[in-house]
């Protein structure tokens, strides 16, 4: 999933699981971040705090919906509605060191990438 290039995810290949039961379209899929991430509105599970994949759901949304939207949130955290305490505060009290920890978290997603490029070629 790209990232737009404005943000500090920026060069970030993060894994997303988006599971879908035969409920789907009427309830939203289950969508949560298989890499580790650092977001005010992504819990250490990796599941989002995102209003359309839980009280705005509409059967209108597709994929494409729901992928922009996460970007979209990645972009433009809402830290009044925290998932990570933590990255919520930094995101509204200390910028730099909120910025310090994500490329931190970018840098892991490059290693877990290479790892699960090793993993696929053994």
């Amino acid at each position: 999933m790209p990232f737009p290039a404005d943000t500090p995810f920026e060069d970030g290949t993060f894994k997303l699981l988006l599971t879908f039961d035969e409920s789907y379209p009427n309830k939203p899929p289950t969508v949560k971040f298989l890499s580790k991430m650092f977001h005010p509105n992504v819990y250490a599970n990796g599941e989002l705090c995102l209003d359309i994949l839980q009280n705005r759901w509409s059967p209108t949304y597709d994929v494409a919906a729901i992928l922009t939207s996460i970007q979209s949130l990645l972009h433009d955290p809402n830290p009044n509605s925290p998932a990570n305490a933590e990255a919520a505060s930094l995101y509204r009290e200390n910028m730099k060191e909120y910025v310090r920890r994500v490329k931190l978290t970018v840098e892991q997603s490059w290693i877990d990438e290479t790892e699960d490029a090793h993993d696929t070629n053994e």
